[in-house]
Parts: C-alpha cells; sequence; structure tokens
C-alpha cells in the first residue's frame, strides 16, 4: 500500500526527491527507499550508525520530519550537490575586482544549487566619485543587473532555478531608486528585494522626523522619513516588493551578535545570516503529531513532537559534516558555527483538528506554545550534543547568554548551556515548505493558513485529452474519512477570508521562540485601503516581528490560484481552470509522438566574421487548432560547429516536445555572451552566436503567436480579455508547466499543479 496520500505528493516526490540514475531509470524504487537512503547518509558520520539509522529512518517514516529538498534529494546519492538550501554571500567590496569576484562566488554557489543573499548597501551610489579613472560611479543598481544575468543563465543543481535576495540599507544614498527597480517588469526578475529597516528610521517615520541618506559619512540627502516609508509602501502596495527587514531587531536578538552582524538574509528572508553564512532547514510535521483530531480529547503529543524535535536536532547536526559547500568560505562558516534552522509545517491544520481557527487568540496561545516547546526540545538536545561532541567552536557562554533572544529563555535551558555549552549556535527557523508540504500530502505550509481546501488539478495527457484530479487539504480529508459529508465547521477559514492582522499576530506569535526568523506571507485583499495597508506593517512592528512580506493580487502582481465557492460540496474552495482556448499551453507529461509531418519554417543566420552560414529550421505541431514549436534543426557547412549544433538541436527539441512554456530556451540562448566578443547585427549587439540562434528562434515563437512579443512570455488567452461579469482573473502561468495555478505562499510563487517553485 503506498505511503502517499494524494497522486500529486507522489508525482512531487518522482519528479523532485527519487533518486535516479543517468539514464531517468529509478534507483529508489519506493518512497521507503528515498528515507533508507537519507537515514544511512546522516547517520553516516555517527560512531554507531546502524543504530542511529533506524532511529533516523523513524523519523522520516510517514512524513513526520522533512528535510528541506536539498537533504531529500541529495542525500547519499554521492553527488557534488550541497545540502545547504541558501546562502548569505561575502560583504561586497566597494570596488571593481572585489565586486567580480563576488560575481563568480556566486555563480560558483548557484551551480551546486544554492540560492544566496546579498547587501548591496557596501557598494557606493550613483554619481559618486571613483578616484583615480575620472569618472562616477554606476551604483548598486547597475551590478545588480549583472547579478540577475548571471542568474538567469545558471541552471541550480536538481532543476531548481537560481534564487537571490537583495537588501539595501534604508539610509544608502540609492534606497529610492532600490524601492522602485522591479516596477520595470523587465528587470530584475531573479531577485527578491528587501529593505534593511532600522529602529532609528521606525522611530523618525513615527515622529515624522528627517532622514538622511549617508555613504562612507558623507550626507547625499535629506528626506523625510515618513516620505521615504510610504515609497516602500506604495511600491510594495502595487508591486509586491520590496520587503521589509527590521535588521536592527535581528541583531540585537542574534544568539552571535558577539561574533558577527547580518546586513542579509537567504531569499525568502527565514535566515538571516552573516557572510558566507549558510542555511540549513527542516520541518516537523505538526500534522501527523495528533491524537483523536476532531474529537474533544484532540491533543498534540508532547512525548513524540519532544523525541521528534531531538532526533531531528542530531540529523540537521550531521548534515553540517556530510555536506559539500561550493565555497571553502561557507564550509568554515557552518563548521564554526553548526547553525541549523528546524521549523514546522502543517501547523494550520493541527489548529483544524483541535477545533481553533486560525488567528484567534486559543490559535495564538496553542502557537505559541508548540513553538516555545519546539525551542525547548532543540536547545536541550544540543546542548546534550554538545556533552557528546562538543560545543560549536566560536561559542562563548557570556557572550552567547547575553543576546536578545536567549535572555528570555527558560531558566533551566540558560543553565544546561552555561554548564555544557551548546552544539549549534541557532536551532529554529519556519522556511518555505510549498513543495515538501505537497509531497506530504498536501499539509498546510509552513505556519501559513490553509491556502484552499480542495480544488481540480487539471491533467493533460499525451495524446491532449485532460483528466482532473482533486487535490484535498490534509485536514479535510481526515475530516471527511472521519465525518462523512458532515459540512466543515465555522472553524475552518482559509487564507482568502483572513484578516490581515490574523495573519500578524500568528507570525509574531511564532517569532517569539524562533532564533532565526519566518518565512511567511501576510495576503491582503485586492480592495485594502493603502493607509489598511501599511498598517499591517507597522503592526508587525509593533508586535516584535523581524521583517514583513505581504501579497495583494492586482492587475500588476496577477492574481494568485482563484478559488471559486462552492454551495452543493463540503469544500470551501477550488480554483477556476483555465478556459480551453487561444494560446494555452498544452503540457504533456510524456513526449509526444513526431507526426509524419509537420509545418516550419527556415531562416538564414550569417554571424559577422564566420565563413559559412547557419540555416535554422523551427517544425510546429497542432494541437486543436493552434501551434506551438516541436523541434529545431541547425545546418551549417563549417563543420566546426557540427558537435556543437547538433548537441544544441537534440536538447532543445527535447525540451520543445515535452510542453509547458517553454519560452525560457529563448531567455536562456538570448543571455549567453562569448568572452571572445559579440557582433553587431541590424543595428544591436549580440553578445554571442548562442544569442543570435535565441533571437531566430524568438521571432518564429512571435511569428506562430505562442508568445506575445521580444522579452515577453506566452500569448495572452484572446478570451482573457473579455471576461464574464463576476469573473476573477486566472493567475499567473507556471514556469515549468504552463498551469494558471500559482500562488503565493511564504513569499514564493508555487504551482498548484505541477509543485514548481523557485523557493523549494
Amino acid at each position: 500500500m503506498s505511503r502517499f496520500a494524494a497522486p500529486i505528493a507522489e508525482q512531487i516526490w518522482d519528479m523532485k526527491y527519487r533518486l535516479k540514475d543517468a539514464d531517468g531509470g529509478p534507483v529508489d524504487g519506493t518512497v521507503e527507499d528515498t528515507w533508507r537512503r537519507i537515514a544511512r547518509a546522516l547517520a553516516a558520520v555517527e560512531a554507531d550508525p546502524a543504530a542511529w539509522e533506524d532511529r533516523f529512518y523513524h523519523a522520516l517514516e510517514d512524513f513526520r520530519y522533512l528535510p528541506a529538498g536539498r537533504i531529500i534529494a541529495g542525500a547519499g546519492t554521492g553527488r557534488t550537490v550541497t545540502l545547504f538550501n541558501c546562502f548569505v554571500m561575502g560583504t561586497i567590496p566597494d570596488s571593481m575586482a572585489g565586486i567580480f569576484e563576488m560575481l563568480k562566488e556566486a555563480a560558483l554557489t548557484m551551480q551546486q544549487g544554492g540560492g544566496i543573499g546579498y547587501d548591496f548597501s557596501t557598494i557606493r551610489p550613483r554619481g559618486a566619485e571613483v578616484k583615480g579613472v575620472a569618472a562616477d560611479a554606476s551604483g548598486p543598481l547597475s551590478f545588480m543587473d549583472v547579478w540577475d544575468a548571471m542568474c538567469r543563465t545558471i541552471m541550480s543543481a536538481g532543476s531548481r532555478r537560481g534564487a537571490m535576495m537583495a537588501t539595501m540599507r534604508c539610509d544608502h544614498p540609492d534606497i529610492e531608486a532600490f524601492i522602485a527597480a522591479k516596477q520595470d517588469p523587465a528587470r530584475l526578475r531573479m531577485f527578491n528585494l528587501s529593505v534593511l529597516v532600522t529602529d532609528a528610521f521606525m522611530a523618525a517615520v513615527k515622529a515624522d522626523g528627517p532622514w538622511e541618506l549617508v555613504f562612507d559619512g558623507r550626507v547625499y540627502k535629506t528626506v523625510a522619513a515618513r516620505d521615504l516609508w510610504n515609497r516602500i509602501m506604495r511600491s510594495t502596495y502595487d508591486y509586491a516588493e520590496p520587503g521589509v527587514i527590521f535588521i536592527d531587531r535581528i541583531n540585537a536578538a542574534n544568539n552571535l551578535n558577539y561574533v558577527e552582524t547580518i546586513a542579509a538574509t537567504n531569499p525568502c528572508g527565514e535566515q538571516p545570516l552573516p557572510p558566507y553564512g549558510a542555511c540549513l532547514l527542516g520541518s516537523v510535521n505538526l500534522a501527523r503529531l495528533v491524537r483523536d483530531p476532531f474529537t474533544p480529547a484532540a491533543t498534540l503529543d508532547p512525548a513524540a513532537l519532544d523525541d521528534l524535535v531531538r532526533v531531528a536536532v542530531r540529523m540537521m547536526d550531521n548534515v553540517v559534516d556530510a555536506s559539500r559547500f561550493p565555497l571553502p568560505q561557507q564550509a568554515e562558516e557552518a563548521r564554526n558555527k553548526r547553525r541549523i534552522g528546524l521549523g514546522v509545517t502543517g501547523l494550520a491544520d493541527a489548529l483544524l483538528m483541535l477545533g481553533l481557527r486560525y488567528g484567534s487568540d486559543a490559535a495564538v496561545a496553542q502557537t505559541e506554545a508548540w513553538m516555545k516547546a519546539i525551542a525547548r526540545a532543540a536547545y536541550l538536545a544540543s546542548v546534550d550534543l554538545a556533552k557528546e561532541k562538543g560545543p560549536f567552536p566560536l561559542f562563548d557562554a557570556e557572550g552567547f547568554l547575553s543576546s536578545g533572544n536567549m535572555r528570555h529563555m527558560d531558566a533551566d535551558v540558560r543553565a544546561a548551556i552555561r554548564a555544557h555549552g551548546i552544539r549549534n549556535s541557532h536551532l529554529t527557523s519556519v522556511a518555505p515548505t510549498g513543495t515538501i508540504s505537497l509531497y506530504a500530502g498536501n499539509v498546510s505550509s509552513g505556519i501559513e493558513p490553509v491556502f484552499a481546501y480542495a480544488y481540480t488539478r487539471k491533467v493533460l495527457q499525451p495524446d491532449g485529452s485532460r483528466t482532473e484530479e482533486e487535490v484535498v487539504d490534509h485536514a479535510v480529508r481526515l475530516w471527511r474519512d472521519l465525518k462523512g459529508d458532515a459540512p466543515l465547521p465555522d472553524w475552518f477559514v482559509d487564507a482568502q477570508t483572513l484578516a490581515p492582522l490574523d495573519h500578524v499576530r500568528m507570525q509574531a506569535a511564532a517569532q517569539k521562540w524562533v532564533d532565526s526568523s519566518i518565512s511567511k506571507t501576510i495576503n491582503c485583499p485586492e480592495d485594502i485601503s493603502f493607509e489598511a495597508f501599511k498598517d499591517v506593517y507597522m503592526a508587525a512592528w509593533d508586535s516584535g516581528c523581524k521583517g514583513c512580506t505581504t501579497y495583494r493580487p492586482n492587475e500588476v502582481t496577477g492574481s494568485v490560484l482563484t478559488v471559486a465557492e462552492s454551495a452543493d460540496t463540503a469544500d470551501k474552495a477550488q480554483p477556476v481552470a483555465p478556459a480551453q482556448t487561444g494560446g494555452e499551453v498544452v503540457y504533456l507529461s510524456d513526449p509526444l509522438d513526431r507526426p509524419a509531418a509537420l509545418e516550419g519554417a527556415t531562416y538564414k543566420l550569417k554571424w559577422p566574421d564566420s565563413e559559412h552560414a547557419l540555416y535554422i529550421t523551427v517544425n510546429d505541431i497542432v494541437i486543436a487548432g493552434h501551434r506551438r514549436p516541436f523541434e529545431v534543426f541547425i545546418n551549417s557547412k563549417n563543420m566546426e560547429h557540427y558537435a556543437w549544433t547538433v548537441a544544441l538541436t537534440r536538447m532543445i527539441s527535447a525540451v520543445f516536445r515535452r510542453g509547458g512554456d517553454i519560452s525560457f530556451v529563448v531567455e536562456e540562448l538570448k543571455a549567453v555572451f562569448d568572452p571572445r566578443g559579440g557582433a553587431w547585427m541590424e543595428g544591436r549587439y549580440i553578445p554571442s552566436i548562442l544569442a543570435a540562434i535565441g533571437g531566430v528562434i524568438e521571432r518564429h515563437l512571435i511569428a506562430i503567436g505562442f508568445i506575445a512579443g521580444e522579452g515577453l512570455g506566452l500569448k495572452a488567452d484572446p478570451q482573457a480579455q473579455v471576461m464574464q461579469v463576476g469573473e476573477r482573473p486566472r493567475g499567473p502561468a507556471c514556469p515549468s508547466c504552463g498551469s494558471h495555478a500559482m500562488k503565493m505562499i511564504e513569499g514564493c510563487m508555487t504551482c498548484a499543479d505541477c509543485g514548481h517553485s523557485k523557493c523549494a
């Protein structure tokens, strides 16, 4: 009998986490094999591997403890990949040589599958003098564009797109340009942006006082603090970025403020990290620990929670020794501090099983109690590890215990740390768990409320037919099993109906016992007023949160996964299916067979200084009356081109035959630059012959109506412009499968159909 509660869970495992050989054949026959592979790899560093392997396996069994996706996919595979999800890179020097050394380090990190965070506040502002070269500085945003281009070029290990976070201090002279940067729809697409907000700035905002923009001791400009705050808020209201990080609060609470200063976070914000800091994540699945759900005796088993946390801490500590690192500085940083981030998922489902409404006083109190229990168990487990294996190398009892976070820790925990030290400098964090939550049976994600209690997932088959499967939230599925067709009780609220301030209260309750930070999205209704929207951020500040991220659907950001009320079922919501018209993408789970004849076009490309032209043929397949690219051929009399053109055409054709939104192929080709130099063609600079080929393919996709125009994505569905009265807009298209089922969870757009997420 399968351990998977739903087909989508098994599909996520097979697509993202199952070990396969070089030809795509499965090595992990079952999910039990995956659990055994992980348990064996993490137990290998123990003195008695066999004993710990069984305990680790039991923790993983039935999705009780969920390591981060990097660990599930990479542990025990022998592959040269990092098991750490994300990194904050080194401090960027304010010099050309230093900046490009940092760019190289970023590329090496992303090549092994790590997302990265950077603080760009250290680069001098635009227009500042560059001594010795009689020039003015181009400013940090120009270099962010370079990072963005690099990220588009590199595919992270495990087929995950690179994710990056850029931060800038609220007193940097270029902060206004930073705030507005992503209002240009073509700029900095690979970045999340956050403003580092200081205590002094928030005091100036509340006092409506002046605020100086300063670099290297020089005041460049003085603005009204409240005006600058309103600029941040207006951009976030309209464009969903930048986020806000309360950086002084983070540093004051930091357990290691005696040896490090933090100025950036990983891409989703749950791990504020020092230079070269690494982010190691895992989650306890609270929904699996509830006894007697939906009864008066319902409770979360405290003994099971304590035991699971202690085993999880040991597993995560072992990852530090088992993992590879892209850079030696990252390995040194991780081993000197042994930072881990144990969090939770399934919180909202667990509350539902206890009859508690997410955001209510009772739910807030219960959340705080659970998070405190996890923190206590984690810290005491780390003390036990310190007794056995020694504390982390940079441990200093007085410095550690005097931090803002440790001062409110229980006296017995503080006494144990003082007496024995502690193995890990940090232990708790709440990470984005969108994909692993689907893998675990569609439990609610992280500390987020349930987004939709049920929805219909459209699955397109190789022959073009369409099947449907219902994806049901874990708590709702359990309710159905126990209660049959009884309607859901009124405490079953979801992200669509919650007031934004309920989100803030839950985040603040969890944050009190989390020593790092929390990835959380506060969903705001489209019609929320600007003043009420600003109140959400001020409430986050006043209640002790370390940052705030919101999402308000609108014409610019797009709508999140659309849900519609259903009066004749017990389900609270399901998404509106995409219309089967116009430019809809056909997603193929398996490659489609090639018809005997195809329509296509051949284009001549003459690269300057090349003796022979390239001839590029793009053939299309017609499905339901609509053309989409199916294969590419490149021919040339120049035999020096033969090997790479054959390889390129085979790879592109394989991608085309899988379906979905394949427009990214154009973006990848156009981003390739030749270090020997590009060429001017038709009045524009083309960085390489591969970029020129990308331009040819792009023109063909425009000609057949597959994409809307140069530099744009999929061509809009013609009927989407003629919406019926009362119809809600569809969400953004998934870049992996083309489905309009994207939803914002924990700062990441996640596809409800295929599980694609930049931050998985």
